[in-house]
């Protein structure tokens, strides 16, 4: 969906717990945080499993319970294909998932402490702040045939280019 930046900002509420998810190859660090920017509980390190993706998922209910939240909406930075597998659980799960452009999180991270050092945990408080601010878009997660004509046309594009470079020799 296109919102404007307004909008965006409109949909996180008083109600609204928001998630900034830091996502790596092997451990994905989750900061969660209200309308206000105020940090909600301590940080949770989770790896690329659905025994840890179901972590996470407790972790948010506990959350969502003990400061009376009933809306989730988790920002991550859509780093390679680490984050598809996430996205899908989550999106499974219907909880809202955005994506922040990793560029603002690297312009971004020096506001709070004036410090340019990356680390998970820091990029996972900057993600959430950018969400909070309205600064993402919402992904287009096809299912079902729709993600396997994705596949089919990545595969058939692999092999147009290296049937092309063999006619080329």
């Amino acid at each position: 969906m296109n919102y404007t930046q307004n909008k965006k900002i409109s949909q996180i509420t008083e109600s609204t717990l928001i998630i900034g998810i830091d996502i790596a190859k092997h451990s994905h660090v989750a900061r969660a945080q209200d309308f206000r920017g105020i940090e909600l509980d301590k940080y949770i390190e989770v790896s690329n499993s659905i025994e840890a993706f179901n972590k996470l998922i407790k972790w948010l209910d506990l959350i969502c319970k003990k400061h009376s939240k009933d809306n989730v909406v988790i920002g991550m930075e859509p780093t390679g294909h680490y984050w598809f597998t996430l996205a899908n659980y989550l999106k499974r799960a219907d909880i809202k998932v955005v994506i922040v452009n990793p560029m603002h999180v690297k312009k971004s991270k020096e506001l709070d402490d004036n410090n340019p050092t990356k680390n998970d945990i820091k990029d996972a408080k900057v993600i959430a702040q950018l969400v909070k601010d309205g600064r993402y878009a919402v992904p287009v997660i096809p299912e079902g045939v729709f993600a396997e004509l994705r596949n089919a046309m990545d595969i058939k594009y692999d092999l147009d280019k290296k049937l092309n470079s063999i006619k080329n020799k």
